[in-house]
């Protein structure tokens, strides 16, 4: 069990830093993921945002999704091909059910990212984090998403997942970094001692406050290059 979304993140950030990743850019699924990506973007010195990722829902059955919208410089539509074809869906009333769910992936996008548009993760070491998965549907999405932006490698990193959601990631993504895989999984707020739900404020807050502590570290490696530059200068 974890004592909370912060500490989870440590103990991932932990396992990650001994893999020596290439240019690595951290991607968190929000709200929950967000903590936890925050703690190992801090560890690995890492850039990080959020990947925005809004579900379009079977007709007449909100809990399974026909495709999904995962958020970028344009938007990728990923299609679930089984259930289009379980529901015979043709490509305009796929089209339709796309558009109507467009305006929420905006909202969302004007509330976390104001006019900032998606980091680029081209040629990056990408690290997509949430704070557990249960069916691991969503991750899926996202990882068949950013295929599409030619990463150098997609990692997968969770606290907790079941067994089989954890195998069926690994087929998605270059790797799986799972904590625990339970044999019995329940539900999510299980495995934390602490799980509250997390307001889009304090999302907010948490990303401000990674980005500050990353400028302040750059900053600071910076200056001691900058005054050896000048030292070797003086001596000439």
């Amino acid at each position: 069990m974890f004592r909370d979304r912060q500490e989870a993140g440590r103990k991932l950030a932990t396992e990650l830093a001994k893999l020596s990743l290439q240019d690595p850019v951290v991607l968190a699924l929000p709200r929950g993921g967000v903590p936890v990506a925050a703690e190992v973007a801090k560890l690995l010195k890492a850039p990080l945002d959020l990947l925005l990722v809004r579900k379009v829902a079977a007709p007449g059955n909100p809990e399974l999704a026909v495709a999904a919208i995962v958020d970028g410089d344009p938007p990728d539509v990923v299609l679930n091909r089984e259930m289009v074809e379980a529901y015979s869906l043709s490509d305009e009333e796929l089209r339709v059910l796309v558009a109507s769910q467009r305006p929420e992936l905006e909202r969302h996008r004007a509330t976390y990212r104001g006019g900032r548009a998606p980091f680029s993760v081209g040629g990056r070491t990408v690290i997509v984090v949430d704070d557990g998965a249960a069916t691991g549907t969503t991750m899926k999405v996202a990882i068949r998403g950013l295929k599409r932006r030619s990463p150098r490698k997609i990692i997968v990193a969770l606290p907790v997942a079941p067994a089989e959601t954890a195998s069926e990631l690994a087929q998605e993504a270059d790797l799986v970094l799972c904590l625990s895989e339970p044999a019995r999984f329940r539900a999510l707020s299980y495995y934390y001692a602490s799980f509250p739900q997390l307001s889009d404020a304090e999302v907010l807050g948490t990303m401000a406050e990674t980005a500050l502590a990353r400028s302040v570290s750059r900053g600071a490696t910076a200056e001691p290059a900058a005054q050896t530059k000048n030292k070797k200068r003086d001596m000439q």
